[in-house]
């Protein structure tokens, strides 16, 4: 079981705090730091100091780690056309010497578009559809051959395709509840299923959904990896625990129903009932992105008795 740290700056953090938890990622041992895709706060907080870009971001990190994969949960289809998107992860892949995986999702948060005067289509699920199309095909194609795409919404015509990402294929993830499109999509375009913050019940029926589409489709079920995101409260003793929930604006029994909370090993046998589902890895949801001690009780204390 892969743990792995998944922030979410848009509630309010720095380039400069999440460059402290990647490197605390990396040096704890963990998997993986990936982050959302948003421009605008949301619910209760300032936000402040204001959003910073995903892949921006992601390059910086690129440059500052050396073993840790880093990606995003998940790239939103509407802020960036597709074959800017391949141009860009694939320069990140590049500066990180092929440690990138993209998850790539619709896009849902009206108001974040309307802020920032980003147009938000009705029709978004097709976008995605011809998204995966063009990012995959941009990067298979081979170098002095060229690429062209006629779709609905995105024309592309005689692209040279370039550049080229580090890794012969970058992981591509997609997620989502959807019971019959998001499930066919994944058999088609994706390396990883992500089921976001799902109970184990709902969990389990939506990757016998994608197995049956992948196979329906040619690939064996297993073939996909499947994984959960969750948000994370662990603490020593019940008292922690609290105070950690506290600082997130949560209740401790909401969050032990909803995600990963209470002890280590309380924290432990929830994910083994994951596990027992299917699920290969855990994306750590982290609130409270000042709080380092947290990190490191997770890793000693949860990473260690899962590995």
């Amino acid at each position: 079981m892969d743990l792995r740290i998944f922030t979410e700056p848009q509630q309010g953090a720095t380039y400069d705090t999440l460059l402290t938890v990647a490197k605390a990622t990396e040096d704890l041992g963990f998997d993986a730091f990936f982050r959302s895709d948003h421009y605008l706060k949301m619910g209760s907080g300032d936000g402040l100091p204001g959003p910073t870009d995903a892949w921006i971001t992601l390059a910086g990190l690129a440059r500052e780690t050396k073993r840790i994969r880093l990606g995003t949960l998940m790239t939103a289809g509407t802020f960036r056309l597709p074959g800017v998107l391949a141009i860009q992860v694939a320069q990140v892949d590049q500066m990180s010497g092929g440690r990138v995986e993209l998850g790539l999702g619709t896009g849902w948060f009206e108001e974040e578009h309307q802020a920032y005067g980003i147009p938000f289509p009705k029709e978004k699920f097709g976008r995605l559809e011809e998204q995966l199309a063009i990012v995959t095909g941009l990067w298979a194609t081979e170098v002095g051959e060229t690429f062209d795409f006629h779709g609905k919404y995105y024309d592309l015509s005689e692209s040279p395709a370039l550049p080229k990402p580090a890794q012969d294929r970058i992981p591509v993830l997609i997620g989502g509840h959807g019971a019959t499109r998001t499930p066919r999509l994944a058999a088609r375009y994706a390396d990883e299923f992500n089921m976001p913050f799902g109970s184990i019940e709902d969990s389990e029926r939506q990757f016998g959904r994608v197995r049956a589409a992948a196979e329906e489709a040619g690939r064996k079920g297993d073939d996909v990896v499947y994984s959960n995101a969750l948000v994370v409260c662990v603490g020593k003793d019940d008292q922690e625990v609290a105070r950690r929930a506290a600082a997130i604006g949560r209740e401790v029994d909401e969050l032990k129903l909803n995600g990963l909370a209470g002890s280590p090993d309380e924290v432990v046998e929830k994910i083994g009932r994951y596990q027992e589902i299917g699920s290969r890895r855990i994306y750590l949801q982290v609130l409270d992105l000042a709080d380092l001690d947290h990190l490191e009780l997770i890793s000693s204390q949860v990473q260690s008795q899962l590995s």
